[in-house]
């Protein structure tokens, strides 16, 4: 009786956070040791239906850096990296296009199908749904030539406002185009980010392989539990956060400051990570919000 009981207490937490975001949309990039792990792929798949099922309008955003660079390598192709940023020439975009959508992806959305919900697989070329440009990075050398990696320039929500209207989950890989048709790999952080502003989404959530943002790397007690946009936006400035961690604060902050109510870093390895942060009073992780 007692385990009973504490199943209806743990249910009439959750209820006003289930009321609070029924009809939200929330934007979740999928990434990190979750992807290799198939017990937490599953538990992911899991929370994700929970999360439709309740009323939430979730569309997923998912990378796949070591799958492209696994099967780089099973061809004999050069793997090169400069600042952390993969260079990306036509064999390796190929590779990442065969990856991430052929494989990855269909991965995704046969994990949540396998639930009964109907997630549908995309990348951004379908409906032209990411239009971006070719990126450069400048380093301590000067401009780098990337080869084909893309920035987001503009994102065509109609094809996923239609999904979400028809009660799909979409699942969406991080290929864009450019006006010529060229395909482009780009970083899934940034297209997280880029899609929950053109969505409006209300929450945008970064499943990681830490904890969340830190003020001190060595100390895993200085872990922030929420921060105000000034805040976040000084800690981006201050040089100390880590290369990956960089563009997920950074694309927190930028989704606030066009509409995003709330922006969450999270460990994805972590049992029903997603449910723990959206349903629970203590949640999980850190929480970028408005001032």
């Amino acid at each position: 009786m007692e385990k009973a009981r504490e199943k209806a207490r743990v249910l009439m937490e959750a209820l006003p956070y289930i009321k609070d975001y029924y009809g939200k949309t929330v934007v979740v990039k999928f990434g990190g040791n979750a992807m290799e792990n198939d017990e937490l792929k599953e538990r992911f798949a899991s929370d994700i239906v929970l999360m439709r099922y309740v009323g939430m309008n979730p569309v997923i955003v998912h990378g796949g850096g070591p799958q492209i660079t696994e099967y780089m390598r099973r061809l004999s192709l050069e793997v090169r990296f400069v600042d952390g940023h993969r260079v990306t020439d036509a064999a390796a975009m190929e590779v990442a296009k065969m990856v991430l959508v052929g494989k990855v992806n269909k991965e995704i959305v046969s994990l949540i199908n396998g639930h009964g919900t109907l997630a549908v697989g995309l990348s951004g070329e379908d409906g032209n749904l990411l239009m971006c440009r070719k990126r450069f990075h400048r380093g301590e050398e000067g401009e780098v030539d990337l080869g084909f990696v893309g920035e987001v320039e503009r994102v065509n929500p109609g094809i996923l406002n239609n999904l979400i209207r028809d009660e799909f989950i979409p699942v969406v890989a991080s290929i864009g185009v450019d006006g010529k048709g060229q395909s482009y790999n780009i970083n899934a952080d940034l297209v997280a980010g880029a899609l929950a502003q053109a969505l409006q989404a209300d929450k945008l959530i970064y499943l990681t392989d830490v904890d969340g943002i830190y003020r001190d790397l060595s100390d895993p007690d200085s872990l922030i539990p929420e921060l105000g946009l000034r805040e976040a936006e000084k800690l981006l400035e201050g040089g100390s956060l880590s290369s990956g961690m960089l563009p997920k604060l950074k694309s927190c902050v930028e989704a606030i400051r066009l509409g995003v109510r709330r922006a969450h870093i999270i460990n994805g390895t972590i049992d029903h990570a997603l449910l723990l942060e959206l349903y629970t009073d203590a949640g999980i992780g850190t929480m970028v919000k408005a001032d």
